[in-house]
């Protein structure tokens, strides 16, 4: 089974047209791999999608999305919620 960083590695990469490999856990969304407002609405809710289960519906308030500077900040708080 995928790690929480391979998933989200993948939905980033399916959302933005970033290369899989040019992502890692210290990325910079907004510096390295160019995310901006836009992009984050768009992101979130195909986080929010791959991550949620019948049994666990993830949903990422908008103030918890303004805070990850990183894919890394990211996974952490995927790791909290799942």
């Amino acid at each position: 089974m995928a790690t929480i960083l391979e998933r989200l590695i993948n939905v980033i990469s399916e959302q933005l047209g970033v290369d899989e490999d040019s992502i890692s856990p210290s990325s910079s969304l907004a510096f390295d791999l160019n995310v901006d407002w836009d992009d984050l609405a768009e992101l979130i809710p195909a986080i929010e999608e791959e991550f949620s289960s019948p049994r666990n519906k993830v949903e990422i308030p908008v103030e918890d999305a303004e805070r990850f500077r990183s894919v890394q900040d990211v996974v952490d708080y995927l790791n909290d919620l799942i």
